[in-house]
């Protein structure tokens, strides 16, 4: 309890506060030094306060025993000796250091103090702050995991949006390309299930079916609409017509077509089809 200072006989049985040398090799060497004493400082050395100049200590902060503090970089330059065998080492000098020291030198507890009580209930604190900080490192680890989860989702709804814009591109290209040799009511007909008979037919459709009719019979009419080809059933086609003539003949369709009468015959045409709504029935239509 005693200082290692020589002609320096302070304790802290007569209140005096006590430092014990820093562990860093170079900052302990001009300790040594500026002591004039040729020792090697054991953990138990220490040097009283007396030896400090009040520019060594902090301002405002204090030891948790309650006394003065140093600061990192404190040297002592107060001694009593006569010719001293080495040259002080000043402030100045400790102040301006060659390099600048870690950030881990600077640690306040270098210095210690003497006769240092620990306070009650400390370790069952450190035990708690440790149970804490292993609580929040288990907390981070599946925050992370799911984050790592969550940016997999992503990753995947973002490869299923470019799927599904590269369907709507061709999508696209298919129904302008189906414009140019079909009606809108053509193109809506596509998506309607076989037999319906929801579908809507515009005149422009009625006209260019007849011609179709016209051009290819009834055979090759059939045979498009059965292949999947949008056209109105023949018996919706005559319906759709605006004058209607009713006769009976024994001619087919194929004679009534070489008479080139511009009449329609519904002979041998199916009952069946989009927008069939009457019996089978022989007619004729005079365009």
């Amino acid at each position: 309890g005693g200082c290692s200072a020589p002609n320096c006989s302070n304790s802290t049985s007569i209140g005096k506060q006590l430092f014990r040398f820093p562990k860093d090799p170079v900052r302990k060497k001009k300790w040594v030094m500026n002591c004039r004493r040729d020792f090697e400082p054991t953990p138990h050395s220490r040097l009283c306060q007396d030896h400090f100049e009040e520019s060594q200590f902090e301002e405002i902060a204090r030891s948790p025993a309650g006394g003065k503090k140093l600061k990192p970089n404190a040297i002592p330059t107060l001694f009593n000796v006569g010719d001293p065998p080495f040259p002080a080492v000043t402030s100045p000098y400790i102040l301006l250091p060659l390099k600048s020291e870690p950030e881990k030198d600077l640690n306040f507890g270098d210095h210690g103090y003497a006769r240092r009580n620990p306070l009650s209930g400390l370790e069952e604190e450190d035990g708690e702050r440790t149970s804490e900080d292993h609580n929040r490192c288990m907390q981070c680890q599946l925050l992370k995991k799911k984050l790592e989860q969550e940016m997999q989702h992503t990753a995947r709804l973002q490869r299923e949006a470019e799927e599904m814009k590269k369907r709507l591109y061709r999508l696209d290209r298919i129904e302008k390309g189906l414009q140019n040799f079909l009606y809108e009511d053509q193109i809506r007909a596509l998506s309607l299930t076989k037999r319906s008979r929801r579908a809507v037919w515009s005149p422009e459709t009625i006209l260019k079916a007849r011609k179709i009719r016209c051009a290819v019979g009834t055979k090759g009419y059939e045979y498009l609409r059965e292949i999947g080809y949008p056209l109105p059933s023949y018996r919706t086609l005559c319906n759709r017509l605006e004058t209607k003539i009713m006769v009976t003949t024994d001619m087919s369709c194929e004679e009534l077509a070489e008479l080139s009468l511009g009449l329609m015959a519904t002979c041998d045409s199916p009952t069946e089809g989009v927008g069939d709504n009457d019996e089978e029935e022989l007619m004729g239509v005079l365009s």
